[in-house]
């Protein structure tokens, strides 16, 4: 494909979405191609390029992993050791499981640790020792090691432990381990850094349709660099994934990662159910088979920007997308990285069709479900379902700045086989697949969203 073709696609749907900005980097046939279209912000606008600042969100996720996979590479991490080895001082809200908790755990979201906490948004380098310190407050929702939700915790967590093996801060420690060798000179963590750079900010679309900036620029403050703290350009990520589809070493032949020890983090450890993210997680990335064809990727959102990275180890690409407004930036990013598989690999990645509604089901499990910091409710007007998700009125009010909207009602539907997984088909959220839980009796105690476990509250929403 030339690259104006995929100029074209990224321009059209970008429009189509109403997204100001977007980067796409392809990786394929051993050349990089690239699509940036917009501007950085509606406000002040600059022309998007290449090597323009994005917010990854949760894509900061394979750089923790990676840097706990090259302490283990020197002897100085072992995945199946407890936490507690190199954190003495975890206290959780049980005390078995801050005992039991392994580092392997925290990096396949088996570590029983809900979402996240909610802490002051400091800047010190003590920052993520005091997020630690607060995850005795933090809800367990299951023994470790027995079942996967996505915790951002966990990850901040094993940020914590590198900072505690290396002796540097987390930041420090990325860039002396990943960045710095492997010339990612466009992926930077600090705000004051960020600012001295061309960069884009988010925007969230409001009810009267029309867009505004998303401040603070970065929420959640330094304490939760580990699990998204990152912004990088798409010239970057490609590169990053390049390295990931390599052989451990960086372009220049220093030796990052043993060529095992990489490969290894897209070997399944553990198996998703009902996931749009894959059927396996790896060690950081979620495996999924598109097609006849394994993949290995992360997403990422901040508010009101969206990033998705993409690779394909047996056929040697990557595709890295980037969009810098909500609601739909998801579904931009989705679309980017399947007209990708589709054009030049012809992998063809589609939704599976859900089964008619059935008002028995329906009813069983409308009602409302929580996690820490967001409620769910699915509803039903007996001719459809809807699933509406945002974050909980108290929780809104105790953040510093602006939060993200909500997401509205959505048109959802269930999938063949037990009835217990579905599908979201319309909005920001389209593509999002999910499960229900239930109790040995059979009935309905909880969903997962985004892979997070939601606890059913009320029995029935109508």
């Amino acid at each position: 494909m030339s690259h104006d073709t995929l100029s074209e696609f990224v321009a059209a749907t970008a429009t189509r979405f109403g997204i100001p900005g977007a980067a796409v980097g392809v990786w394929v046939e051993s050349r990089e191609v690239y699509a940036c279209h917009g501007v950085t912000s509606v406000e002040n606008p600059v022309a998007v390029d290449p090597d323009t600042l994005f917010a990854l969100g949760s894509v900061t996720k394979t750089y923790t992993a990676s840097a706990l996979m090259c302490l283990v590479a020197q002897g100085r991490v072992d995945l199946h050791a407890p936490v507690r080895r190199y954190v003495p001082e975890l206290a959780l809200a049980d005390e078995r499981a801050a005992a039991e908790v392994t580092v392997l755990q925290l990096l396949n979201h088996t570590s029983g640790l809900d979402w996240s906490v909610i802490v002051e948004p400091g800047e010190g380098n003590d920052a993520l020792a005091g997020y630690v310190a607060r995850l005795a407050d933090l809800k367990l929702i299951a023994p470790p090691g027995t079942r996967v939700s996505y915790s951002q915790a966990g990850y901040n967590l094993a940020g914590r432990i590198v900072e505690k093996v290396t002796g540097l801060t987390y930041e420090q420690a990325v860039a002396s381990l990943l960045t710095e060798p492997l010339g990612l000179s466009h992926s930077l963590f600090a705000p004051l850094d960020v600012m001295t750079r061309r960069f884009a900010v988010g925007h969230n679309r409001g009810e009267d349709g029309r867009l505004s900036i998303a401040r603070p620029w970065r929420p959640g403050g330094r304490g939760n660099n580990p699990g998204s703290g990152l912004a990088s350009s798409v010239r970057d990520q490609l590169r990053w994934a390049r390295f990931h589809l390599g052989d451990g070493r960086a372009e220049g032949g220093e030796r990052v990662l043993p060529a095992e020890l990489l490969r290894s983090m897209t070997e399944p450890t553990v198996a998703l159910r009902g996931s749009s993210a894959g059927q396996a997680l790896g060690i950081a990335w979620f495996l999924r088979d598109v097609d006849g064809v394994r993949t290995a990727g992360h997403v990422g959102s901040s508010d009101g920007q969206f990033a998705e990275l993409l690779t394909v180890p047996g056929r040697d690409f990557a595709v890295v997308s980037f969009a810098n407004a909500g609601p739909d930036g998801t579904p931009f990013n989705q679309a980017v990285v399947r007209w990708a598989l589709a054009h030049y690999l012809g992998v063809v990645d589609r939704d599976p069709e859900p089964v008619p509604y059935d008002a028995g089901r329906a009813a069983e499990i409308a009602g409302r479900y929580e996690n820490d910091a967001m409620a769910l409710v699915i509803a039903t007007d007996g001719a459809g379902l809807t699933l509406e998700v945002g974050i909980k009125p108290e929780i809104r009010a105790g953040l510093a700045g602006e939060a993200p909207p909500d997401y509205p009602p959505a048109a959802t539907g269930l999938l063949p086989g037990d009835g217990d997984e579905y599908l979201i088909t319309e909005g920001g959220l389209t593509g999002q697949r999910g499960f229900f839980t239930r109790d040995a009796t059979g009935g309905v105690v909880g969903v997962d969203f985004g892979g997070r476990l939601f606890t059913r509250v009320r029995t029935a929403v109508r």
